[in-house]
């Protein structure tokens, strides 16, 4: 006998019916959607792998395009999956496993394919020490990446300001590297001096990835709300920046998203500084 309709008091309650977000199936199907745009960005970090083995220019380019391709899935995948409620430690840690391998092998496969290979062939022999350096500094940035990755897990973002991350985000500093790959055509370099420059920017990367410099994650940004009209005529320009400019436009834009976190961190020491002479 059912009485899970019957009130303790004599009536009937109303049938409840389930919900659908509730609903078993349903909760399957929607944590298909967030884990769908995290493969996703796996993919585009083994597509770019491969092209960056084929070594053709337009495989550069390609190489890079996927992995700003990769960027957008994984700007995607944790904005579905927290607006659906549908974020778990199961999709956390996946698109951990996704980032290092489109923000960490990838980068670190084409920075060297790219920027060091051409070089080293053509000033053979006392080019192999230049491949020898690129193995060393492709490593270097991989390991701070998978460091970064290992400390966002634990820690989250900065202490001080849930706005902020603590040290650069892996996939703007992958973008960054893709950027110039892409502003070139894919061309690689193919003269000892701009190969020792590449590989001391890829340095640089690594090192602000593990540093505690902040940068802004665009996290608060209230994008399901009303906006200004001008921000949105902005956003429409710099769509279309993008799309018919796109080597110059995400060239800025990568460079000037990495030099204001390393910017205002000095500012904010001197500012301090001078405070702590003052008191």
């Amino acid at each position: 006998m059912e009485f899970n309709t019957i009130d303790p008091i004599g009536g009937e309650l109303p049938e409840q019916r389930p919900s659908r977000f509730r609903s078993g199936k349903l909760r399957r199907g929607v944590y298909l959607l967030p884990t769908f745009f995290t493969v996703a960005n796996m993919m585009c970090g083994y597509y770019a792998i491969l092209s960056a083995f084929e070594g053709h220019i337009s495989d550069f380019d390609n190489a890079a395009i996927a992995i700003g391709v990769a960027f957008l899935f994984d700007s995607l995948d944790g904005r579905v999956a927290r607006a659906m409620g549908t974020h778990s430690d199961f999709g956390k840690e996946l698109d951990s496993l996704a980032d290092i391998i489109s923000f960490g092998i990838a980068p670190a496969v084409l920075a060297y394919a790219w920027g060091v290979r051409a070089a080293a062939i053509a000033n053979s022999p006392g080019g192999v020490h230049l491949a020898q350096a690129g193995w060393v500094v492709g490593f270097f940035y991989l390991a701070c990446c998978g460091w970064r990755l290992a400390r966002f897990n634990i820690q989250g973002m900065a202490p001080s300001d849930k706005r902020y991350f603590a040290g650069m985000p892996t996939p703007l500093a992958a973008c960054m590297v893709a950027s110039i790959v892409h502003f070139t055509g894919g061309m690689p370099i193919q003269d000892v001096g701009p190969s020792v420059l590449w590989l001391l920017l890829l340095m640089a990367l690594g090192v602000i990835m593990t540093s505690t410099v902040r940068y802004y994650s665009f996290k608060d940004v209230q994008w399901t709300r009303k906006q200004p009209s001008l921000a949105i005529l902005l956003l429409s320009l710099l769509v279309g920046l993008v799309v018919y400019f796109s080597k110059p436009t995400l060239l800025i834009l990568a460079g000037v998203y990495v030099l204001q976190g390393v910017v205002f961190h000095f500012v904010r020491s001197v500012r301090h500084r001078m405070a702590s002479r003052h008191a």
